[in-house]
């Protein structure tokens, strides 16, 4: 469902929103529109001012200059709690309930059913059930949050921030954890609230998803839009082109095979070939010689850490084999890593 901005005004929209901090312009004269019933996804390399521009619209920092409406009135959200009261509601990568009370706690904290002067948890627990069972999520609710994986913890974070009537709901990396399955249940819950039509942010790195959900799309670059599109009519070529600021070219086809074909197979140390993780990152090759660097490149959220996860042994693979010396290996942990002379160095 998309609003024609024509007979309504955007659901949100910002307006030459700025930031600066010292010595540095973290946003410069931003415009965004988000219209209900949209999924808007936010895109950028780090440090393009993409959270800038979230902690703004919820009051985390103050804005130094523009303007933000909602429904068409003017607002100034003071903090989070003023911007959730306000209607504007934000579920981060890092989900921020409490993990040792119940899921129904957690849905209703703060503002539980009450009954002579006490809560009244049947009543509780009965509406965190039926709010769960309106997006098909079937859990028991008495149990603690921190029972439950990752993405039903974010549903469970969502599904308060259905239960305040928020208008706006921003998902920040909501994906970065999940593996496939449980990014294909957040995005039906996504899309049952994009139905009923909430406005919602979508921040990501990964370009698959943004094609999977988002209605349109708004890339940010070193603090300024540089973009705003909709999803059906940008090729992802020129997205990427918008996010890094250059053109890209093919030029590098042949350059590694030049550069390890100095090398005798003799000097092979490591051989990995299909190795992947479902949901995670898809099968993959790669060969180290000994006095070799391999550089591994790509945009944030390309698989360059999910690969080097899998192969210390912190993430386990579910295919592919690895050989050291040309003898197969079972990397099933660090310590085993360890053992045969690999060592990790983390960002």
């Amino acid at each position: 469902m998309t609003t024609n901005p024509q007979q309504t005004p955007p659901l949100l929209e910002v307006r030459g929103l700025t930031k600066t901090f010292p010595a540095t312009v973290a946003l410069s004269e931003v415009d965004f529109t988000l219209q209900a019933g949209d999924v808007h996804v936010l895109v950028g390399e780090n440090g393009a001012g993409k959270s800038t521009l979230i902690k703004l619209i919820t009051g985390v920092h103050r804005k130094d200059a523009g303007t933000i409406l909602l429904e068409g009135k003017e607002i100034d959200p003071r903090s989070p709690r003023h911007a959730q009261e306000l209607g504007i509601s934000t579920v981060y990568q890092e989900v921020n309930l409490i993990p040792t009370l119940s899921v129904a706690e957690n849905i209703f904290l703060g503002r539980q059913p009450m009954r002579w002067g006490m809560i009244n948890m049947r009543a509780v627990e009965r509406q965190a059930k039926q709010l769960l069972k309106d997006f098909h999520v079937d859990i028991d609710v008495t149990r603690n949050l921190s029972a439950y994986s990752v993405a039903i913890q974010q549903i469970v974070a969502i599904v308060r921030g259905v239960s305040l009537s928020v208008k706006v709901l921003i998902l920040d990396e909501p994906t970065s954890s999940l593996d496939h399955n449980e990014v294909e249940m957040l995005f039906s819950v996504i899309r049952s609230l994009q139905a009923r039509g909430m406005g919602i942010i979508l921040i990501t790195h990964f370009l698959d998803q943004v094609y999977a959900i988002a209605n349109r799309v708004t890339v940010l670059r070193n603090g300024k839009k540089v973009g705003e599109h909709l999803i059906s009519e940008l090729p992802r070529v020129q997205l990427i082109t918008e996010m890094l600021g250059k053109e890209l070219t093919h030029d590098t086809n042949n350059h590694n095979h030049h550069a390890t074909s100095q090398y005798a197979d003799s000097d092979l140390f490591l051989k990995v070939r299909g190795f992947a993780r479902k949901g995670t990152i898809e099968p993959f090759d790669l060969d180290i010689h000994r006095g070799e660097i391999v550089g591994l490149a790509g945009l944030l959220g390309s698989g360059r850490t999910e690969m080097a996860r899998l192969i210390f042994g912190i993430e386990q693979h579910d295919s592919g084999e690895v050989y050291i010396n040309g003898q197969p290996a079972r990397i099933k942990s660090p310590r085993h890593a360890i053992r045969y002379g690999f060592g990790l160095c983390p960002e």
